[in-house]
């Protein structure tokens, strides 16, 4: 018998669903917004649909788990809430204001800040200077103060002058999210952090996270195939197949879901 809690998932993407319906955004009375949300977001490439009337939210503080096998468009999630590709319909909301038809930089000038599974650096550039292109990427230029307080945040200790090109993936990944941090970004949007890391890197990252969330509130949505690590930092669990939120909740909750089981742990 297979225990699907000890399990990391192979996939592409995740979203919403608790048992039977899509988590819509929430609108209790008293409430106030969320900090982040979309809602009936629909999206095709070459004539296929790739995502299907998707609803997500997060508040601050709050980690979001995504999960699924490959295909399920986690990945295409992510570029349409970040900007990178437009969706067919649906809306994207930040800080209480609708930011669907704004491009990735504009998203990213407002405070949403992305990785991706791959921590591409400048390998032309040190440490030092891929601060310094980060400082200056746009207005208000920071300082070196800033740099340092990213660098503190995330554990980055390297020399300012080691080339990016030598550093291993940690340092990588360290990096990239420093020159994020230093921006004090309230939302991050995570493809797949823990990729290419051994135990003790993954442990690292788990704490650092923890930080984020509940020491800085910083909002977090996370893409994640390992299991065991959003199952100590994630506050809910979405899970996508085919495009379609099918479930959502606590972790114990969506692993014990039938439909989860029929997506890919009946296939392990």
């Amino acid at each position: 018998m297979v225990d699907v809690r000890s399990l990391r998932l192979e996939g592409d993407e995740a979203t919403v669903d608790l048992w039977t319906a899509p988590a819509a955004v929430p609108k209790a009375r008293g409430r106030p917004p969320p900090l982040f949300s979309c809602t009936g977001i629909f999206l095709d490439l070459g004539g296929r649909e790739i995502l299907h009337d998707i609803n997500l939210y997060v508040d601050p503080g709050e980690v979001l788990g995504i999960i699924g096998p490959n295909g399920a468009g986690k990945t295409s999630l992510f570029e349409v809430l970040s900007g990178r590709i437009p969706p067919k319909s649906g809306t994207v909301t930040f800080k209480g204001a609708d930011v669907t038809s704004l491009p990735l930089h504009a998203r990213a000038r407002r405070g949403i800040g992305r990785t991706y599974q791959t921590p591409v650096v400048p390998d032309e550039l040190t440490v030092g200077e891929t601060f310094k292109a980060a400082r200056q990427a746009y207005r208000p230029y920071l300082t070196k103060f800033d740099a340092e307080y990213g660098a503190e945040l995330v554990g980055l200790k390297v020399d300012a002058d080691e080339p990016t090109a030598r550093l291993e993936t940690l340092n990588r990944r360290k990096l990239i999210l420093a020159c994020l941090l230093m921006r004090r970004p309230p939302l991050l949007l995570m493809d797949k952090p823990a990729a290419g890391l051994i135990n003790s890197e993954v442990d690292e990252i788990d704490h650092l996270l923890r930080m984020l969330s509940k020491e800085m509130n910083i909002a977090i949505i996370i893409v994640e195939h390992r299991i065991e690590l959003l199952g100590t930092i994630a506050d809910r669990v979405m899970v996508m197949d085919a495009g379609e939120v099918i479930s959502e909740g606590l972790m114990k909750e969506i692993l014990d879901d039938p439909k989860v089981h029929a997506a890919y742990f009946e296939n392990v």
